[in-house]
């Protein structure tokens, strides 16, 4: 459905009747999905400008052009990248997202991200990236489907503790705040289609980075998080917080 949602070409009858019904409910969808995508590479962007060469997305989803390792790799090439996702489509077009520079290294691993002590100890993640060193992990429009919050903040608390200081943790989150009855009907749309899920506040997901620094401007909607006119989706126009739909935030490990 997101793939769908972005323009890309690799979505099934099941994924656009989905769609249509999430549509339906939340006519802004699109502009809220290309948004968040849009913060996804902004993020990579200033991350890799400033340093950091290795990264783990969790919950990747389809892949669909620019990926988060054309986007790192593109400001430096010697980055290693770490994909993982718990949808066996998403398996059948990994290669999409192994297309490395030489200089570079990208990976996909198949694990669900509720056992994120599985998902650390898979053996395509530790040859490939070094946990004894920083490491950008993105958990971007993923926390939103994992309806538990007990399970929500574990899972992050988990990765968290396993990342060594100077790491860093991007997190874009859907919110009730801006369109409560929008969401709630979203929320509805998605549970049909057999994707529960939870939007929650701003404290709720400000939360999800406690011991960690935000960096400027802090948790923010997510079309505010440094916005830039350069990028993939900048076509999508001027936006309102009611449209984006989603807070955003990138902190760092002390």
């Amino acid at each position: 459905m997101y793939d769908y949602y972005l323009g890309g070409t690799t979505n099934f009858p099941a994924d656009r009747e989905g769609a249509g019904r999430a549509m339906s409910a939340f006519p802004s969808i699109l502009a809220t999905a290309r948004i968040n995508r849009s913060f996804m590479h902004r993020s990579v962007r200033l991350l890799a400008r400033s340093g950091l060469e290795q990264f783990l997305d969790i919950g990747t989803g389809i892949p669909t052009s620019p990926n988060l390792h054309e986007v790192a790799q593109a400001e430096r090439p010697a980055a290693r990248v770490v994909y993982s996702d718990n949808d066996p489509i998403v398996l059948a077009h990994a290669r999409a997202l192994l297309h490395s520079t030489p200089q570079g290294r990208t990976a996909y691993v198949q694990a669900e991200a509720t056992d994120p002590a599985g998902l650390l100890a898979a053996p395509g993640l530790l040859a490939t990236l070094d946990l004894e060193r920083p490491v950008a992990l993105s958990l971007n429009a993923l926390l939103h489907f994992v309806p538990e919050d007990k399970e929500a903040y574990a899972l992050v608390e988990h990765l968290k503790s396993a990342l060594a200081p100077g790491s860093t943790l991007a997190i874009s989150h859907v919110t009730p705040e801006f369109d409560p009855e929008g969401i709630a009907r979203l929320t509805e749309a998605y549970a049909a289609s057999g994707t529960p899920g939870k939007a929650r506040g701003r404290e709720e997901i400000a939360a999800l980075f406690d011991g960690w620094d935000l960096l400027d401007p802090g948790l923010v909607p997510s079309h505010e998080w440094r916005p830039e006119r350069d990028d993939s989706f900048s076509s999508f126009g001027e936006v309102s917080a009611r449209e984006a739909a989603c807070y955003a935030g990138v902190a760092r490990k002390p």
